[in-house]
């Protein structure tokens, strides 16, 4: 099967695919129904082998429109990705595609946004046309997403499962803000989008960009679907099964909840690679726990995670290497992988860092010297983030920035405690023990946006 582009269609209607291509080996399914309460099926899916392309795109503005819209789409980011990319068995430097396939994808809703845009314009009946659009397009070992609407991508990994999109919904915004679920439900219809594809002459589209392991599962959804899990884990108890049995039974449980809206579920299955490379499996694993573990960053979400590690560089030392002289500048924040490192100023050992651990956080905010060297006690690996990296990072999405600075803040407000601590004159009733101090986090507040909020 080359490809497959299934049309809004009543009834069940599910396919199968197997890419071959380089890196991971890929299988995928899909189905759609027009589910219980409707007579006609706006949304509309694709599976392209060659591409290693997979969308879901859900129509809307009626009868007719929604179901145009959402094929259009859907045929229109598949056409860019083939110009643009071509065929999987035809990429000739891997390495070099994967750094711009968010471009491509990206720019592929763009103009799937300006036919639908243009459709609506030139035709009567589509005047008022508009579709989400969720695509995942992987090359190699990398997935890329692009993401606009209320269509949803599921990542199934070791045992967990994770939301890698947001829904583009007044609803979801004002979650996002600190609004109370309650107080927004209240105020904001759940299928009420503020963002989609169509309506507008362009529009902004979410793109994510991450390692593909061995053994992950994707979930492409309408809201048709995921409107009927109340979370991330009521959606991963239904992933240990047969998934190539998946979209039809995910199709089911929808329709046996009522089915209120046209339900699309696409599944894709990573397998080993025929020369799978266990270094970079270890590689990925190690830096994912160093930054889940790393203070700065543990107020993240996962796909918050995944973008900060498609920002980081990489280095790798041996032991007694000097990374870092006391006096010198630099612009750089480091976090030990795997290893460990010494912290000395002067002759004075201050510190020693293990996996999980950073050091040289401050670079990223003065251009003031080093404060202490550092220096390697063993093979290292670690992982850099300086400020060409992390300013774009922040700008595309502020709301990293807002917890990472938060969380800074609060560091450094916890180390001028401890150096006021022992130079005040105190009274020793007041002060805490030593190992206390820096750990009491229930007397921290976490960021507005906190995923712990």
């Amino acid at each position: 099967m080359t490809a497959v582009s299934v049309p809004a269609n009543p009834g069940v209607h599910a396919v199968r695919s197997s890419v071959y291509g380089p890196g991971v080996k890929l299988t995928a399914f899909g189905a759609t129904d027009v589910g219980q309460a409707r007579t006609h099926n706006e949304d509309h899916y694709l599976l392209d082998d060659e591409l290693g392309l997979f969308v879901v795109c859900d129509g809307m503005g009626g009868h007719a429109s929604g179901e145009v819209a959402s094929a259009m789409a859907a045929n229109s980011v598949r056409a860019v990705v083939k110009a643009e990319l071509g065929a999987i068995d035809a990429q000739k430097d891997e390495g070099r595609a994967a750094d711009f396939v968010a471009d491509v994808l990206k720019r592929s809703v763009e103009a799937a946004n300006s036919s639908v845009h243009s459709h609506g314009k030139n035709a009567e009946a589509g005047r008022a046309a508009g579709t989400t659009c969720t695509a995942l397009c992987i090359r190699g070992n990398r997935g890329t997403l692009a993401h606009v609407g209320d269509s949803r991508l599921y990542l199934h990994r070791g045992g967990q499962t994770h939301l890698l999109s947001f829904d583009h919904s007044f609803l979801a915004e004002a979650i996002r803000r600190g609004i109370p679920r309650e107080e927004a439900e209240q105020n904001f219809p759940p299928n009420l989008l503020s963002r989609a594809v169509g309506p507008l002459p362009r529009v902004q589209v979410d793109t994510l960009e991450f390692d593909i392991l061995p053994g992950d599962l994707f979930v492409l959804c309408s809201d048709g679907l995921h409107g009927y899990f109340e979370s991330t884990d009521a959606v991963g108890a239904m992933l240990n099964d047969d998934p190539a049995s998946l979209p039809e039974r995910l199709v089911a449980f929808a329709n046996e909840r009522g089915g209120a809206d046209n339900i699309t579920a696409v599944v894709v299955c990573a397998g080993a690679a025929e020369a799978e490379e266990p270094a970079r499996l270890s590689r990925v694993h190690e830096d994912l726990s160093a930054l889940q573990t790393m203070e700065l960053f543990n107020e993240l979400t996962y796909p918050e995670l995944l973008e900060v590690a498609a920002a980081l560089g990489s280095e790798e030392h041996g032991p007694k290497h000097l990374l870092l002289r006391e006096g010198e500048t630099s612009r750089s924040l480091y976090v030990i992988a795997s290893g460990s490192v010494e912290v000395r100023r002067g002759e004075t050992l201050l510190a020693k860092l293990a996996s999980g651990s950073h050091f040289g956080e401050m670079a990223l905010l003065t251009n003031r010297p080093r404060s202490a060297s550092v220096r390697t006690l063993e093979p290292c690996r670690l992982l850099t983030l300086d400020q060409d990296q992390i300013y774009p990072l922040f700008q595309q999405n502020p709301v990293i920035g807002l917890k990472f600075l938060w969380r800074l803040a609060q560091i450094l407000s916890l180390r001028l405690d401890e150096a006021t601590l022992f130079t005040s004159p105190i009274p020793d009733t007041e002060r805490r023990a030593p190992e206390m101090i820096g750990t009491v986090t229930d007397e921290l507040f976490p960021p507005p946006f906190s995923k712990k909020v």
